[in-house]
């Protein structure tokens, strides 16, 4: 499939470059790329964010918003 993409032009040079030097082509060396950050991108495991929440303490879901913003300004003098 024919496709358009914009790259720098340092790189693209850089990419030439390296065709030569494998005799092959840059369509080669472009495939080979994205074939490899595609299969890195395919191994590493994915960010889990660590489970920091406070619990048990916190209103009860049944709440007004009014009880809710009293309990947050209680003795704050609002």
């Amino acid at each position: 499939m024919k496709t358009t993409v914009e790259i720098s032009d340092a790189l693209l040079e850089q990419a030439k470059e390296l065709a030569a030097e494998r005799n092959t082509t840059l369509r080669s060396i472009v495939e080979e790329g994205l074939a490899s950050v595609i299969d890195s991108s395919a191994t590493r495991p994915r960010y889990k964010m660590r489970d920091l929440s406070f619990g048990g303490s916190g209103p009860a879901p049944q709440k007004t918003w009014e009880e809710i913003r009293d309990m947050i300004y209680k003795g704050r003098g609002a």
